[in-house]
């Protein structure tokens, strides 16, 4: 059997340009852009949970309330009625927030909208550790320079030693390193 001979390149490409080849394949859609329409049903019929209220929560019952409580879930009202947030709280805290209801669902209307959520089921149980703002210490102040200091001391000679002076010398050192 005789072997056939290679194309020349430009007989290759006439070949090329006359043959369908198969049609690239499309890379799939964003998943974002199908599962949106999905995810704004799901919204509209069990609303947003409690994650759009942790974020939020110490602005919503302050920085007290917000260390012993969490919100865990928003549980939906049958036939259209407004729903309860339960919430997890710390011990003692449960008859605080019990008095204090009517002031925390007034702030969860003007966040979710009116009517979301009408009451509250308080359930006693560990809260997880919120992450509390970090209270810097404050910053020590320099010590007074040896001038200053002198003329406080020599002011304060006459003075008998005792806790009446060293109050009188750490006020004296406040009001002086403060002023400079």
């Amino acid at each position: 059997m005789a072997r056939r001979p290679l194309p020349s390149p430009e007989e290759a490409l006439a070949i090329l340009r006359q043959k369908r080849t198969k049609p690239q394949r499309r890379p799939p859609p964003p998943a974002g852009k199908s599962l949106a329409p999905l995810l704004k049903d799901l919204e509209n019929r069990f609303g947003q949970g409690p994650a759009a209220l942790q974020t939020r929560w110490r602005e919503i019952v302050g920085d007290t309330l917000a260390r012993r409580t969490e919100p865990v879930r928003i549980i939906k009202g049958r036939n259209g009625e407004g729903g309860a947030l339960e919430l997890r709280v710390d011990g003692p805290m449960a008859s605080l927030i019990q008095h204090q209801a009517p002031q925390i669902t007034a702030r969860l209307d003007m966040l979710l909208g009116k009517g979301v959520v009408t009451r509250l089921r308080i359930i006693q149980g560990p809260v997880k550790a919120a992450a509390a703002p970090v209270a810097q210490r404050p910053r020590r102040k320099p010590p007074l320079d040896a001038a200053l200091e002198k003329e406080l001391a020599d002011s304060l000679a006459e003075q008998p030693d005792g806790a009446l002076k060293q109050a009188l010398l750490k006020l004296g050192r406040g009001v002086l390193s403060s002023s400079r």
